[in-house]
């Protein structure tokens, strides 16, 4: 390790190389209120790899403060990551790799006319270009009523800026920050404190750093901001490769922000890690592994698994684009209707079900719509088949992204007429199967590390007792209490857990449902009878579907669909004993149409 000091302009700056010399180079820049110890154990994993620069930016740590406190403008910064470049001996292009406020450099550099020429790739955490940003925010708004909640959602994220441009608020936020930093790190971001990060330095750091937002978030005549002179003030295009490695919890920067170079950067890999802002200090193997493949990649022109699918990420308007995504339950119903939609989004998707026929049909219809679909015939009840599945999967296409434990049957009647086998069924299928999917892939995706999310689809039923529905209600409601339970277990590993909830939807499961202790006719009939009043109903699958990839996104908990799916959680927790009664008036009504049946068939 090899300590150094480097002028720029009237600025000293404390620079620290790691790694021998004749490697490629790869230059980490830190963010406020940080110094560049923040990349300590990413720098550690690389050096064995590459020669490992890094450097306090003025102001920060070692390096000195300029004399004018606005003097932190974005050519200013330029001219120290040009001095570094060169009094470290950089002459061919470097790797750079920024987060926060150093990524805000970092596409600077990769963008502007000033320091072209000189980086062989760019890796950006957590910290947007400004040419991306505006674009965004008005692609967004101009998009409908998602796109405003993503710009206001941002803009709920953001509102410690206008605090710390502001004279004297910023003084006093910088201040106070340094007593609830190492806190907040070891409980927001799993990242114990240790020697040198947060910085001996801090108090003074946080300070100096108000030039930082003062000196670029405000607005010239011109209409571009304050230090921007060095970059292009066009859509913000580079020519050269571009990681972004987005941290799905990040407190600050929402993802649809972090997203906007995608369709503008034309060489963009996009990768998504299960963790807060500082992923670089919670997460530094995940880190260090992806820029020494990104590096490598470029270096060499190999392409990993993992980068062919983050290239696939970056396309845009696919929001799952190389995701790859399991569905049980897939040969019709919710489960084709989620297949499809994935698929429509870019994922790539194994279509399971027991009958291996609709699962083709599936396929068959995600293919013609230019979509990535594979079959998969299994039996969810089956302990052996579901593991064969599980490693199946692995092993030929990689751990799932996603994964929606779908597949159901449903049991109508009297818990007094229902026979053991069947009892079983219903539970080795709605709440077994669940389990099954829920832990054997969940286990593959704590192993990978690199986050996911697992969606069980259990029902209206689990919020609303019925006497006609005993097996079933009992298996979703048991779904409900699986998914929560399994959510708080899986939120360590970056793994989200959602329970969707449907109400009555145009499924063929309804269709399907037996009614015991009836005669052939009398089930066939009230079958016939359930399936034409949800056809009624009007409520198709492909809304379900909808909902599902929208719980994804936005790692929801639990999620009803449809109006009285909504109604029947909010009446089981206002009033149960409302719950319960109008539920007697629905075993009333079902006895009256029971009885109507049989005498038909008597």
């Amino acid at each position: 390790m090899r300590d150094q000091r480097v002028r720029s302009g009237g600025i000293e700056l404390a620079v620290r190389e790691r790694g021998e010399a004749g490697r490629p180079a790869v230059v980490l820049v830190h963010g406020y209120p940080d110094t560049g110890a923040m990349w300590d154990d990413v720098a550690e994993r690389l050096a064995g790899r590459f020669r490992v620069i890094t450097y306090d930016v003025r102001g920060a740590g070692g390096s000195s403060a300029p004399s004018d406190p606005l003097d932190y403008g974005l050519d200013a910064l330029m001219g120290d990551l040009e001095a570094v470049l060169d009094g470290v001996g950089a002459d061919g292009p470097v790797h750079l790799v920024g987060h926060d406020w150093g990524s805000v450099q970092g596409w600077e550099a990769v963008i502007g006319d000033r320091l072209r020429g000189r980086f062989a790739s760019f890796t950006s955490i957590s910290g947007p270009d400004r040419r991306h940003l505006a674009r965004w925010v008005r692609t967004a708004v101009r998009s409908g009523p998602r796109g405003v909640r993503e710009v206001l959602g941002q803009a709920r994220r953001s509102v410690y800026m206008p605090v710390l441009m502001a004279p004297r608020a910023g003084e006093l936020a910088a201040r106070l920050l340094p007593a609830g930093f190492a806190r907040g790190l070891r409980l927001r971001e799993g990242a114990e404190p240790r020697p040198g990060h947060p910085a001996a330095t801090l108090a003074r750091d946080a300070r100096n750093g108000l030039g930082l937002y003062r000196a670029n978030m405000g607005r010239r005549r011109g209409g571009s901001p304050e230090g921007g002179r060095c970059g292009s003030e066009g859509d913000g295009r580079t020519d050269v490769p571009v990681q972004l490695i987005v941290p799905i919890k990040d407190r600050y920067g929402s993802q649809p922000l972090l997203l906007s170079p995608r369709g503008v950067v034309p060489n963009l890999y996009v990768r998504r890690a299960p963790a807060g802002h500082w992923v670089a200090r919670s997460h530094p193997d995940l880190v260090a592994r992806w820029i020494t493949e990104f590096v490598e990649h470029v270096e060499g022109g190999t392409e990993t698994p993992g980068l062919a699918h983050a290239r696939a990420a970056a396309e845009p308007g696919r929001e799952f684009g190389g995701d790859l995504v399991v569905v049980t339950g897939a040969g019709s119903g919710i489960g084709r209707a989620t297949a499809r939609a994935f698929a429509e989004a870019g994922a790539r998707v194994v279509v399971a079900d027991i009958d291996e026929g609709g699962a083709k049909r599936t396929v068959d219809e995600i293919g013609a719509a230019g979509g990535d679909a594979h079959v998969y015939g299994v039996d969810v009840a089956d302990p052996e088949a579901m593991e064969r599945f599980a490693r199946y999967v692995k092993d030929t296409w990689g751990v799932p992204d996603v994964v929606v434990n779908n597949a159901g049957i449903a049991l109508a009647g009297s818990l007094l007429e229902t026979p053991e086998e069947d009892w079983a069924r219903v539970r080795s299928i709605n709440l077994d199967g669940m389990y099954r999917g829920s832990r054997l892939f969940g286990r593959q995706m704590v192993e990978r590390g690199e986050g996911g999310h697992i969606v069980i689809v259990s029902s209206l039923a689990a919020f609303t007792p019925s006497p006609e529905l005993p097996a079933y209600g009992a298996t979703k409601a048991a779904v409900l209490q699986l998914a929560e339970c399994f959510r708080l277990d899986m939120e360590r590993y970056g793994i989200g857990v959602t329970a969707i909830c449907p109400g009555a939807v145009d499924t063929p499961i309804t269709r399907r449902t037996r009614f015991v202790g009836t005669a052939p006719a009398v089930d066939a009939e009230l079958r016939e009878k359930m399936g034409r009043a949800v056809e009624r109903r009007g409520f198709p699958p492909e809304k379900v579907a909808r909902a599902i990839l929208r719980a994804v996104r936005q790692d929801a908990a639990v999620v009803p669909v449809a109006v009285e799916a909504h109604a029947a959680r909010t009446l089981a927790r206002v009033s149960p004993a409302a719950n319960r009664a109008l539920a007697r008036l629905g075993r009333r009504a079902g006895d009256r149409l029971l009885a109507g049946v049989q005498d038909r068939h008597a």
